[in-house]
């Protein structure tokens, strides 16, 4: 979901839509039956292993999910172009976001394997970093260790020194933007697991609601984890300024970006990750 225009975004059934520079990132189910769910799968596992529906269309030359307006986009798994990251090492990068249409944060999946190590932002850039599948070890500033599993995630403030490395396949999904300073507030290193997030009141709605980062003035974006069950959906319409970036992590659903309508049902509870900026006044 991407946009340069403020958008109305109104969900349907089980899974909603929403924002105004928006992309909205599909993991692996399809538009229509999508394979059972098997009781073998991780967390997540969708992310990295997509199925595209219907199956007799899988190797029609030129057929894609995926959808470019001027106001969002729609990123299906199929059209996912991964070639070596910048700076990093033995590690392979998607760009799903970036500054080229239209915003202002970059979004991105990382690939590592064996003996792979991340790169340092460009300064002033603040980083956060999810972990989709397998394991990664960070190493600070301070020479401290934390080994990150899936559903875990990490925010790196700007101009520190961070080194992420793994001995097998892991899966990252980072987000990185300029930070934007506010007097003299200052944002700090947090490490943590979504699923250990505190369930926070949503008026009007019914959907459950955990949010990775402090809303305190010091932050200039975070981080949603909107789950929802079947037949449960987002009632308000939303319009405005703010941008996102979403990635689909569990289930399916309809979901409304300007006045489209993307659908994938499902029989499960849907999960989905939402960047979206925050306590900036959007004229600078």
């Amino acid at each position: 979901m991407l946009s340069h225009h403020n958008r109305i975004k109104e969900p349907l059934i089980i899974r909603p839509n929403r924002s105004s520079i928006d992309v909205l990132v599909v993991s692996g189910e399809g538009f229509c039956a999508a394979a059972p769910e098997s009781t073998e799968q991780s967390l997540y596992w969708k992310v990295n292993h997509p199925t595209l529906s219907p199956s007799h269309l899988s190797d029609l030359p030129g057929f894609t999910r995926t959808v470019y307006k001027i106001d969002h986009a729609l990123i299906a798994p199929e059209s996912h172009v991964f070639s070596p990251l910048p700076e990093w090492k033995n590690v392979l990068g998607a760009y799903l976001i970036t500054p080229a249409m239209g915003s202002h944060f970059v979004m991105y999946l990382a690939k590592m394997q064996e003996n792979s190590k991340s790169g340092l932002p460009p300064a002033g850039v603040e980083r956060l970093i999810f972990v989709v599948e397998g394991s990664v070890t960070l190493t600070n500033s301070s020479g401290q260790n934390n080994e990150l599993v899936v559903d875990s995630y990490a925010y790196l403030p700007p101009n520190g020194f961070h080194d992420i490395v793994s001995d097998a396949s892991a899966t990252l999904l980072v987000f990185e933007r300029r930070y934007s300073r506010l007097g003299d507030h200052v944002t700090e290193e947090i490490i943590g697991m979504a699923s250990n997030q505190p369930l926070l009141e949503t008026p009007g709605e019914i959907f459950e609601l955990r949010k990775l980062l402090p809303t305190s003035a010091a932050y200039d974006f975070n981080i949603h984890i909107m789950d929802f069950q079947p037949g449960e959906f987002l009632n308000v319409k939303e319009f405005h300024y703010n941008q996102h970036g979403l990635l689909l992590l569990e289930g399916q659903g309809i979901y409304r970006l300007g006045d489209n309508w993307y659908a994938a049902l499902g029989k499960t509870r849907s999960r989905y990750l939402l960047y979206k900026d925050v306590n900036r006044n959007p004229m600078g």
